[in-house]
């Protein structure tokens, strides 16, 4: 791929939620870009050259420039083109609780999904499904607690940081559910339910989403690997 400068390139793999999430805010905010599709078992020269740290996708490109991790970049997309929808709320307080919930998610949920795709058995597996409805309803009572009456997915009309951070991985949990003939997600978390069923509901992140045949097809393929 030839860079130009003032081009926004987003380097990224279709299955992979991260990329969702920069995909949902530059659409979001209007800015048009590149999409380069990488793929993950034989990394190219524009990826490593990119992110030579972490080797990883999402990288976004902005005039040449590489910007790595997605909360990373969701943040340097709000500041680089500040313009409306915003995706932070104007009050530091607020903006840094909504940031705090997103790195919980990152941090205690998105783990234990991959704890479930690898599990080798059903005991281990039903032990993270388990543990995954315990972190899910700190967050639940966390987010209700931080923002009473609020609705801190969204900002104002349109969908924002948390929505992004949040939706473009939970939403999916229907596929997940298909492809590993289990329930992940269930009414043991209602709240987070209608969450993510309200987020997919809007007509940004239903378009960004992968195809929901696609993705499970795609979830079986890893799951017979670990099960290999």
């Amino acid at each position: 791929m030839e860079e130009k400068q003032g081009e926004v390139v987003l380097i990224g793999t279709w299955a992979s939620s991260a990329c969702t999430r920069v995909e949902l805010a530059l659409k979001l905010k209007g800015i048009p870009y590149e999409y380069v599709e990488e793929d993950l078992k034989n990394k190219s020269e524009l990826l490593l050259s990119h992110n030579p740290v972490h080797k990883k996708v999402p990288v976004l490109v902005h005039n040449g420039k590489s910007i790595a991790e997605s909360l990373i970049i969701l943040e340097y997309i709000e500041e680089c083109w500040n313009t409306t929808p915003k995706l932070l709320p104007e009050d530091p307080h607020q903006r840094a609780k909504v940031r705090f919930w997103a790195n919980y998610y990152d941090q205690k949920v998105v783990p234990i999904f991959h704890i479930i795709l690898r599990a080798k058995g059903k005991e281990e597996r039903e032990k993270a499904i388990e543990d995954l409805s315990q972190v899910l309803k700190v967050l639940e009572e966390g987010i209700e607690k931080d923002f009473p009456g609020q609705n801190p997915f969204f900002n104002g009309e349109s969908l924002g940081y948390l929505g992004i951070a949040i939706g473009s991985n939970g939403c999916n949990y229907k596929a997940v559910n298909e492809a590993m003939h289990a329930v992940l997600i269930s009414e043991k978390n209602p709240k987070f339910l209608s969450w993510v069923n309200a987020m997919k509901n809007c007509p940004l992140v239903e378009e960004t989403l992968p195809p929901h045949d696609k993705l499970v097809a795609r979830l079986r393929v890893s799951l017979a690997s670990t099960q290999a």
